[in-house]
């Protein structure tokens, strides 16, 4: 019997099972956390992957606030799809695009794998999603993985060490705590890419509303790679300034003010469920989608389409590495990352 299984038999609140075998011959294993309110979280060792997250609701029901599948060979296949959702991943090296799949760095350049046309898009073919983390501890209410991706992994330089941690608490929230460290400097920006529907997984998100605490988002090319200038929100369609519907189609990065204010709210009136995004984070990139293109099905059995969630990928600017104004998102070798995001549910 393996510690975790020791830990698991003797934590009531604590449940690991089998989630299938991988090709490769590695069993996939999910654990499932529950805080002392009703909160329930399943958490996958590949990809470091968010499978399902149950927020208790007024009426002592609980509602599955986030898409996820049942076995793994559904994640596996979701990564071959027309556009891959990254459901639930831990995305890196790099969260978003990468123009032309390079950039310079110490008077050197680096040339990526290109897996989006020429460009590259959160990490590359395989990246910080597809791999399999060590689970580090686990407890009722908290898991921290860790995963360790080797010099020049899709080209990138340095060996990284990453940790994530996801945890629930009392006021229920949950926590996504992500460090890393590398022996060279190197680009690095995480993100957790889960799809939110308050009205619950197998629901359209068309009927919430949204508010971002933003005046300003990424001016892109049409193939959504940031150009370096910056568009003013005053007036724009997707000024969530005031609350307000969610939008049936966006894939956006907002930039974030320096305060205490959330970075964005989503809001159910069918649940009265409110959400709340709080990030050290310099930007947050929405994204509504979720399709799986009538290939796969979701939890359930479920149809995920193109308005089946909302992404709130809490992060460094895409492209930041060729933006010498944007925030630096190069990790001096023996430095710190250091991501923090908190999903914050709130009964109204």
């Amino acid at each position: 019997m393996s510690v975790l299984n020791s830990i698991s038999q003797n934590n009531t609140s604590l449940i690991e099972k089998s989630f299938g075998n991988h090709p490769n011959g590695k069993e996939v294993l999910c654990y499932k956390l529950t805080s002392n309110n009703g909160m329930e979280l399943e958490i996958i060792n590949y990809g470091a992957t968010l499978v399902s997250l149950k927020v208790p609701l007024k009426n002592s029901s609980k509602v599955d606030v986030v898409l996820g599948f049942d076995k793994i060979s559904d994640y596996i296949n979701s990564y071959e799809l027309p556009s891959a959702p990254y459901i639930g991943a831990l995305v890196g090296r790099y969260a978003g695009r990468i123009n032309q799949a390079q950039f310079e760095l110490n008077n050197q350049t680096i040339s990526l794998t290109q897996n989006h046309n020429q460009h590259q898009l959160h990490g590359g073919f395989e990246g910080f999603s597809k791999a399999f983390w060590d689970v580090i501890s686990v407890s009722s209410d908290s898991i921290t993985l860790a995963y360790r991706s080797q010099n020049g992994e899709e080209n990138y330089p340095g060996e990284v060490h990453t940790q994530v941690t996801y945890s629930l608490t009392e006021a229920m929230e949950l926590h996504v705590e992500i460090t890393a460290q590398s022996d060279q400097d190197t680009p690095l920006n995480l993100t957790q890419h889960s799809y939110f529907n308050l009205d619950g997984h197998s629901e359209t998100i068309e009927n919430l509303e949204l508010l971002v605490n933003s005046k300003e988002v990424l001016e892109t090319t049409n193939e959504n790679i940031p150009t370096g200038n910056f568009i003013s929100l005053h007036g724009h369609e997707f000024d969530f300034s005031k609350q307000k519907k969610c939008p049936t189609s966006i894939d956006s990065t907002f930039v974030l003010e320096k305060n205490n204010e959330a970075a964005a709210l989503l809001f159910s009136k069918k649940n009265n469920l409110k959400m709340s995004v709080f990030t050290n984070q310099p930007g947050v990139h929405i994204y509504v989608g979720g399709n799986c293109f009538n290939q796969i099905k979701g939890k359930e059995n479920r149809d995920y389409h193109s308005l089946s969630g909302i992404c709130f990928e809490t992060q460094n600017f895409p492209d930041a590495p060729n933006h010498a104004h944007f925030p630096n998102a190069i990790v001096k070798k023996g430095a710190t990352y250091s991501h923090k995001t908190t999903f914050k549910f709130e009964n109204i």
